[in-house]
């Protein structure tokens, strides 16, 4: 896709508001028309004006990009599978058992942990060809230097969308009212028409985190990011501390159970020496094996368990690297 050109058309859109001011003005000579462009607020934010270049500016790079997930962008392989397409549809969302939950921070969106997936809202400004055509796509925008970086992020965002809703049934999930995730005033015949477009934006149009990625598991942000980031956490779960520590209690009960149950192995081992043999040779014979096995039973469970996780860890590292491997292979020899 061109540089200068909106990820959709204007027959397209599914925000008016700029079209219609802009075509108020077009017999005015350009400067006047941006003029009434300034003049106006950015759609779904008035109290924001398209003039104060700063704010707007500032406002665009809060709203779209997500620079910690730029940084680990190199890395996010590691992390997710490498893909683009690896979004599930809202319907399926449910199907694995993941609660909606509404975000407009950029960083967040398609980003999961257990039961809950973060999804951001469709911004009316984005919908907007005129907005696209004089902000995003013109050499000239006011957003200056930092043009490249937020049009990538919004191409990127906006493309996720076309595997979040791909059945009517999506689209009726996203209008609800408690997630208004689309303008409540588009329909799905316009919602399709858009979408359908936005099917063409390459890999490499978009920025790092949207280059190849699709959602990514909160656990595995918070992990990596410690070395990648140098911080305690991509983004804190926990508000207690109560909370905070409750996640080790299950791990520290686990390894506590298997130290008693092997110091008890232990101690009735001790216990039947004891015995005399002579009288309780069967019983002693008993005990000794029983607490022989329990030890044994217990250390091959441990073993089997630790096995388990190497395993799953090291299927997953060989998936990744495969392919990556094929991706690098893909742009060598060309499509």
């Amino acid at each position: 896709m061109p540089p200068d050109r909106a990820p959709f058309t204007r027959e397209t859109q599914l925000e008016k508001y700029l079209d219609e001011i802009d075509a108020e003005s077009e017999k005015n000579i350009e400067s006047e028309r941006h003029g009434r462009l300034d003049r106006t607020s950015l759609p779904g934010h008035p109290r924001l004006k398209l003039g104060d270049a700063e704010r707007l500016t500032s406002f665009l790079i809060q709203e779209t990009c997500a620079p910690d997930l730029e940084t680990m962008a190199p890395y996010l392989w590691w992390m997710s599978t490498q893909s683009s397409a690896n979004i599930s549809p809202l319907h399926h969302q449910h199907v694995k058992g993941r609660e909606i939950i509404i975000t407009e921070d950029p960083r967040l969106h398609l980003v999961w942990i257990y039961n809950r997936i973060f999804i951001k809202p469709i911004p009316r400004y984005l919908l907007s060809h005129t907005f696209w055509e004089h902000y995003l796509n013109h050499p000239e925008s006011p957003l200056g230097i930092h043009r490249d970086i937020v049009r990538r992020s919004a191409l990127g965002y906006l493309r996720t969308w076309n595997w979040l809703i791909t059945h009517e049934s999506d689209f009726v999930m996203a209008k609800d009212s408690k997630l208004r995730l689309v303008p409540p005033d588009v329909t799905w015949e316009e919602f399709s028409a858009f979408v359908d477009q936005l099917s063409s934006i390459a890999d490499e149009e978009v920025s790092g985190r949207y280059g190849g990625y699709g959602e990514l598991r909160l656990t595995r942000l918070n992990f990596y990011g410690k070395f990648i980031l140098r911080k305690w956490h991509f983004q804190k779960v926990h508000g207690q501390y109560g909370a905070y520590f409750a996640r080790f209690y299950a791990p520290i009960l686990f390894f506590f159970s298997v130290l008693s149950l092997v110091l008890n192995a232990m101690q009735v081992e001790l216990s039947v020496e004891g015995l005399i043999s002579t009288q309780w040779a069967a019983f002693w014979d008993t005990s000794r094996w029983f607490s022989m096995l329990a030890i044994v039973f217990i250390v091959l469970v441990s073993i089997g368990l630790a096995l388990l996780l190497l395993a799953k860890l090291l299927d997953e590292w060989i998936f990744a690297i495969r392919v990556r491997r094929q991706k690098k292979r893909k742009l060598v020899v060309g499509p």
